[in-house]
């Protein structure tokens, strides 16, 4: 296995680690669901013109429910585990390239909200609780890591839409990829490169993007509130 399927399979160990912690405290797990409650509310409030706009509304949904979502990934990381030898030699070169992206974000989101978790005093999550346990965790570099991480998923599906031969590879490659167990991934993989195709150019929703969390994560380090930015794309 190259060097790619030994990274993609360290990140996955990661976010299992994260998870045994969570299983072994169930207070401290009801508290990391409650902020992943918490943030996938604000991001809907963050983004609530861009949700509602014909033409980003669904890359913001995308965004919502597969990058920033509060659901459970574990169909999805028991399948990248089970079969990460064999896909990194099925899919394309850039494909895995993004694979490792959503691995790094995964790994390193679930190990800040652990963080974030512990920090707080309850499983009650408001603006406030939420940004007195941001700074506490203080981890600027790592912040700004996730939020690049998220642009780079997006910026890459934005570049597969300009890539016709990669989406017929991706079509073709339906039936092996469910044979090898891998639906999920593909699901991801086809999803996020019609929603990005749809959309006729990613460039200003991901600038809108990095701007708002950005702009929230000098805020919160700053000592300010959470707020929902009123600005449209």
């Amino acid at each position: 296995m190259n060097e790619q399927g030994h990274h993609i399979l360290q990140r996955l160990q990661d976010v299992a680690t994260e998870r045994a912690r969570r299983a072994a405290d169930h207070e401290l797990a009801e508290r990391v669901l409650a902020v992943k409650r918490y943030q996938h509310d604000r991001f809907r409030k963050t983004y609530a013109d861009m949700l509602s706009s014909a033409r980003y509304g669904r890359a913001a949904q995308f965004f919502l429910d597969d990058l920033y979502g509060a659901g459970d990934f574990t169909q999805r990381d028991t399948q990248f585990a089970r079969i990460v030898p064999g896909l990194v030699r099925l899919f394309p070169h850039e494909i895995i390239e993004t694979v490792v992206s959503l691995g790094d974000l995964h790994a390193l989101s679930e190990r800040l909200d652990t963080a974030m978790s512990g920090a707080l005093g309850s499983s009650r999550v408001d603006d406030k609780s939420y940004a007195d346990a941001w700074r506490v965790v203080a981890q600027p570099e790592e912040r700004e890591r996730q939020i690049a991480l998220m642009l780079a998923v997006g910026g890459a599906l934005d570049r597969y839409t300009r890539n016709p031969l990669l989406r017929h590879s991706l079509r073709i490659m339906r039936g092996p990829a469910r044979a090898a167990g891998v639906g999920v991934l593909q699901a991801f993989l086809e999803n996020g490169f019609d929603t990005f195709r749809e959309m006729r150019g990613a460039r200003e929703f991901l600038e809108t993007v990095a701007t708002r969390e950005r702009d929230l994560a000098a805020r919160l380090f700053a000592g300010g509130a959470v707020h929902t930015p009123a600005a449209t794309p």
